[in-house]
């Protein structure tokens, strides 16, 4: 996590710290209201349809990830693809590997499934263990909350990538690689998460609905069970799915770098990783697999803007600050009145 990121999190996040929790039907409207946010939630929802029916589509087609089609290959050039496209085919919808012969839609849609697990596997182990720290630290004395603090701050700073390729370096080989990134990347990136719920937990303490939970004879964590848990939906809501792009990029980057995950098991990063040497000879082979990590990215980054502002009340006021003023300057009573209505 960058302090960017942590940075632009905290901004959007401190807007909820006072305000109550959404239903699901306003939450709805204000996300159907941004047409980007739900143009992503679209396509995270087919890329998720896709993984789960992985198999069913590589049966339509007819293929797997494991079959080689060597009689498919043009050896005398280097054993590329025959035809255009690297191999399109009625058989072959988005052609074939070079080197292999393996059909490129199965390994694709099934590497969807390998992305996506992962990505969603550490967001919810970053949230667990995150929020409880945090939540801890929150309700906790002094010297349990600048222990837990300062624990929280060197796995903020750690460069979890390198501590990541460092442990999966020497996990033995057995060990399932999707369940190894996925313990890996949640275990050690949770620290911005804990640092945002213990900033949320210690804003809510000081309201009056806890302290009167308190003096109704609630324990601290039933207090924090009854009372501040809901609060701390949105923010996490928000960071979650900030966390869920980051984690698919962490993915790919791992298995690019061929400590993740192995052939034969498809996966985005591990593809474009074996398609680096191609991308003059077979460009369809490293264009596809990068597209479709562009389109995820951007999709869960589009959608976590979209939560981020529909979880903000203060964006709500704004807009409708913005549309009092626009109808004000239309009727010509000129931007003076504007803003003297908006003080009001």
């Amino acid at each position: 996590m960058t302090v960017d990121a942590l940075t632009a999190v905290e901004a959007g996040v401190d807007a909820t710290a006072s305000a109550p929790a959404l239903g699901a039907r306003q939450l709805w409207r204000r996300l159907r209201a941004q047409r980007a946010a739900l143009a992503g939630g679209v396509v995270i929802v087919l890329l998720v349809l896709i993984a789960l029916g992985a198999p069913l589509l590589a049966g339509i087609e007819g293929q797997d990830t494991t079959s080689y089609h060597a009689d498919l290959l043009d050896s005398a050039a280097g054993a590329v693809p025959r035809g255009t496209f690297g191999g399109v085919s009625g058989e072959h919808w988005l052609g074939i590997e070079p080197t292999t012969g393996r059909d490129l839609f199965a390994r694709l849609v099934y590497g969807a499934r390998i992305s996506l697990f992962v990505a969603f596997g550490a967001t919810l182990l970053q949230v667990l263990v995150g929020g409880a720290f945090g939540l801890a630290a929150g309700l906790g004395n002094r010297f349990v909350d600048g222990l837990l603090s300062r624990t929280t701050d060197v796995f903020v700073t750690m460069p979890a990538l390198i501590f990541a390729i460092a442990l999966i370096a020497v996990v033995p080989g057995g060990f399932p690689r999707p369940v190894l990134l996925m313990l890996v990347l949640g275990l050690l990136a949770w620290g911005g998460i804990a640092k945002i719920v213990r900033a949320q937990v210690l804003a809510h303490k000081t309201l009056d609905y806890v302290a009167a939970s308190r003096l109704a004879g609630s324990g601290p964590w039933r207090t924090a069970r009854r009372e501040l848990l809901p609060a701390l939906v949105a923010p996490v809501m928000t960071y979650a799915a900030i966390l869920l792009p980051t984690n698919v990029v962490s993915e790919a980057s791992l298995s690019f770098l061929g400590i993740g995950v192995k052939p034969p098991t498809a996966s985005w990063g591990q593809m474009l990783s074996s398609a680096n040497t191609w991308y003059q000879a077979d460009p369809a082979y490293v264009l596809l697999p990068a597209l479709l990590l562009f389109v995820t990215v951007l999709a869960f980054t589009v959608f976590a803007e979209g939560v981020r502002v529909a979880l903000d009340p203060r964006a709500a006021s704004r807009l409708r600050i913005g549309t009092g003023r626009a109808r004000k300057d239309e009727a010509g009573d000129g931007s003076g009145d504007g803003e003297a209505v908006v003080e009001k």
